[in-house]
């Protein structure tokens, strides 16, 4: 009996897909090479799409940071 093909080539045949639910969130990014959650994402362009935008973005008060913030998701 052959022994089984690593990880990393089953992933690549679609046979293997990544955990997304009950793993590690930091992992979950890693591997997918995000640094935000795709559900976090969809969630935040809805909220803009439908126009209720004030107020979902917290960094520490500084206005600046959130400035930064809302013209990078545009």
């Amino acid at each position: 009996m052959k022994s089984r093909p690593p990880p990393q080539k089953l992933r690549q045949r679609g046979i293997l897909r990544e955990r997304v639910f009950g793993c590690d969130l930091g992992e979950h990014l890693h591997n997918s090479g995000h640094e935000v959650p795709q559900v976090v994402k969809s969630c935040a362009d809805f909220i803009e799409k439908h126009g209720v935008v004030d107020g979902i973005y917290r960094l520490s008060g500084i206005s600046s940071n959130i400035q930064k913030l809302s013209s990078e998701r545009l």
